[in-house]
């Protein structure tokens, strides 16, 4: 039982270091944003696509798992569900901070939304959470919440493009 549940933890860290560095080399090199998911057209509309058309884009480390199946098939199937739990709960929390970043109640700063007010190009990677921006040094604080932020505080935590 202990090692289905390290092998779902395993996956939703994964599966965040994953988004961390995929989203980094975007910036990094543009045309890996323009050529893999239309990045730059994100940046210039400051959109997102809904929930779960984002889930498509944030599952990228499913593939990994199929190795995880290696090991067993209910280490195989935890380590699925994690990545899914995680590119889920990622992709929510992407088209939250597009519309809604005050409700990001688990960061201080919603890194996604500052990374987008400021244009920050080199700062502030992380869509779901800061950590890997805080462990990599490339988190940002910013004086973000003003009076734009404060009117969207009204909508509820489901009140997002779903699809």
């Amino acid at each position: 039982m202990l090692l289905i549940l390290g092998s779902f933890i395993s996956a939703l860290i994964f599966a965040s270091f994953v988004e961390y560095w995929l989203h980094r080399l975007m910036h990094i090199d543009p045309r890996f944003g323009r050529d893999i998911i239309p990045h730059y057209k994100h940046h210039k509309e400051n959109y997102g696509q809904g929930v779960l058309p984002e889930l498509k884009d944030y599952t990228m480390a499913l593939p990994v798992g199929f190795f995880s199946f290696f090991i067993s098939i209910p280490v195989g199937i935890s380590f699925t569900a994690g990545s899914l739990v995680y590119g889920l709960f990622s992709a929510y929390a992407h088209q939250l901070q597009h519309e809604n970043p005050t409700k990001c109640f688990w960061m201080n700063m919603p890194v996604h939304y500052v990374h987008h007010k400021y244009n920050q190009w080199d700062y502030n990677f992380g869509l779901a959470i800061d950590l890997w921006d805080r462990v990599f040094g490339t988190y940002k604080a910013m004086d973000w919440l003003g009076e734009k932020e404060l009117q969207t505080d009204n909508k509820s935590y489901l009140e997002v493009k779903w699809w």
